[in-house]
């Protein structure tokens, strides 16, 4: 949340900055790992992941977004000059949870 707003804020302050803009971490993680990590910071199991038919049940073709992901990186923000405070999950978690 630090880094979502931090990053809005310098994209409204920086004039030169224009169009659209990746606001996603720069170091992207699995919803396995991601719910690993969440586990851990709890001090409780990793949540039980959520079965692939059951999402494309629901959801038909855009489940694909949810299984497979999207590894987006905020290359053109990172390139504007915007230094992340978390650069990885865990420490963003960790933030976050405590």
């Amino acid at each position: 949340m630090v880094d979502e707003v931090g990053a809005i804020r310098f994209l409204i302050d920086n004039e030169v900055a224009s169009g659209p803009f990746n606001l996603a971490a720069p170091s992207p993680i699995t919803n396995a790992d991601f719910s690993r990590m969440v586990g851990q910071q709890l001090r409780r199991p990793a949540f039980v992941a959520t079965p692939a038919f059951l999402l494309r049940l629901l959801f038909g073709e855009m489940a694909t977004v949810l299984l497979d992901g999207q590894r987006a990186i905020p290359r053109r923000l990172m390139q504007a000059g915007y230094i992340f405070r978390f650069t990885d999950a865990a420490s963003a978690l960790q933030d976050i949870l405590a």
